[in-house]
């Protein structure tokens, strides 16, 4: 089958992008097209279970650049074994979260360097990038605030930062976006949930012609 269509959707804490994951997958499986949703850190077993300890509230002494490996680690077995098969079998992956995640969290928000970290990602990814990038761009405020009112989602170590932790996240996915235009898109994720799924609709529809 031809190569498949890597989609990274990306944002700070709160932006919606799990729901707008499952919409956009609901969109593409109803024109007919296959599609894979997965997730970083996680998708498959051993990337969940360092998820687990990335994202555990009671390891909050864990160093930036252990957490930066971790996260490393993952995106590795995760893309080998699941994001790679499925693109050469010709299916659309929507994956919440990718590289863009650790250079703005890790690389600008902790301080570790953009270049720095890029490196230990270079050596993971192995040349492998999003063919689109859809960063869901939210203010903290509004962000955090979802999180606070939604019960159902669980609340990570990343969650407990202090509010400008998640500005400097934020300042981070802009420097991305000025420096990859090409690749990344910016959505407003402070509209509705309709608003949001058809703003990325006519992004993909622009990106690839006849998708």
């Amino acid at each position: 089958m031809s190569k498949g269509l890597f989609i990274t959707i990306e944002g700070g804490e709160g932006a919606g992008k799990s729901s707008l994951i499952g919409l956009l997958a609901n969109t593409l499986q109803h024109k007919g097209r296959s599609v894979v949703v997965t997730r970083e850190p996680g998708g498959i077993p051993i990337a969940e279970k360092i998820r687990g300890v990335i994202l555990d509230t009671a390891h909050t002494t864990m160093d930036a650049r252990t957490e930066a490996l971790l996260y490393a680690a993952a995106r590795r077995q995760h893309l080998v074994e699941k994001v790679l098969p499925a693109l050469q079998d010709g299916h659309i992956v929507l994956c919440d979260r990718f590289v863009d995640s650790s250079l703005a969290y890790q690389g600008y928000a902790r301080g570790l360097g953009m270049d720095e970290v890029w490196k230990i990602n270079e050596f993971a990814i192995a040349g492998v990038m999003p063919d689109l990038t859809i960063y869901m761009d939210v203010s903290p405020e509004v962000g955090l605030s979802r999180i606070a009112q939604n019960e159902v989602r669980e609340v990570n170590r990343l969650d407990l930062e202090r509010h400008s932790f998640h500005e400097r996240v934020r300042e981070g996915y802009m420097l991305l976006l000025d420096q990859f235009p090409e690749r990344i898109a910016r959505v407003d994720a402070e509209q509705s949930p309709e608003n949001v799924l058809n703003e990325v609709i006519d992004v993909i529809s622009r990106r690839f012609a006849g998708l």
